[in-house]
């Protein structure tokens, strides 16, 4: 197995706070971390903190020996309105030394207040573009709603052929929002994947059931074995996202960080790297 950063995602602790995620995250053994500033959901971290605000958060994760490897900062990329919160949030992955920003084409967790054509959705990446080179960033665009196929996020990036943007596969997301096999789907982009949402899945197909890894039905061996397939270096972030109950208190929550890192030890996965 190719050697690759796993981290958490810190929308696995959506509803508590940040000092609640990284203590425990610190305290079950995981070295990395995906920050979340997704605005109107999980708001870990914010571009409109004070930096009084955000050198404590960054000397905190220095402290209990966390390293950021990326960042949500989801965006309606679509609306040009946007772009500017957008480079924010890209200005925010930088300070926290993150190599990945990650969005989804369209909001999140917010209603898209514009839609766009591909070609105009790609114009609007291009003027996102030189910030990515000026600040040494990956632009990592989630499979997630409308496009929830890993080939419909290669339709949109290849004709940028830009080294700097590339696809977050979400292993679950290509299930729920997706048609088709997600494993063909993970395989036929794999070359364009640049960053990797690892969720698992239980229940129908349109249920929200997101539990530990190893707890649904996803076969991450497998999702491994095809992830290997490219020699390139791909960060893997652990998204736990529970029921629409969600967790009944922070202890589920630690509960299924502890599953999902015995699954992924097991594996063969370096959780100290």
């Amino acid at each position: 197995m190719n050697k690759r950063p796993i981290a958490v995602n810190t929308n696995t602790y959506h509803g508590f706070s940040l000092q609640e995620a990284l203590d425990n995250i610190a305290e079950i053994g995981y070295h990395n971390i995906e920050l979340t500033a997704t605005d109107g959901w999980t708001e870990h971290v914010h571009r409109t903190m004070s930096m009084h605000e955000l050198v404590a958060i960054k000397q905190e994760i220095a402290r209990l020996g966390l390293n950021v490897v990326g960042m949500s900062g989801h965006t309606n990329l679509m609306d040009p309105t946007r772009l500017g919160d957008f480079i924010d949030n890209m200005h925010l992955a930088h300070f926290f030394d993150s190599k990945y920003i990650v969005t989804s084409v369209g909001e999140a967790h917010l209603e898209d207040a514009n839609h766009a054509s591909d070609d105009q959705l790609r114009q609007n990446i291009q003027k996102v573009i030189p910030y990515l080179n000026l600040l040494d960033l990956q632009l990592t665009i989630e499979v997630h709603g409308d496009h929830g196929t890993g080939k419909r996020i290669q339709e949109i990036i290849d004709p940028l052929d830009n080294p700097r943007v590339g696809i977050a596969y979400d292993t679950a997301n290509a299930i729920f929002y997706g048609e088709g096999d997600m494993y063909e789907d993970l395989e036929s982009v794999v070359d364009d994947i640049s960053y990797v949402h690892l969720k698992d899945k239980d229940g129908a197909k349109q249920e929200w059931n997101f539990p530990a890894i190893g707890k649904g039905t996803l076969d991450f061996k497998r999702i491994f074995e095809l992830l290997d397939s490219s020699d390139r270096i791909i960060p893997i972030s652990i998204e736990i996202e529970f029921t629409q109950a969600g967790p009944k208190d922070i202890d589920e929550v630690n509960q299924a960080l502890r599953d999902s890192k015995d699954t992924l030890e097991k594996l063969g996965c370096d959780i100290h790297g």
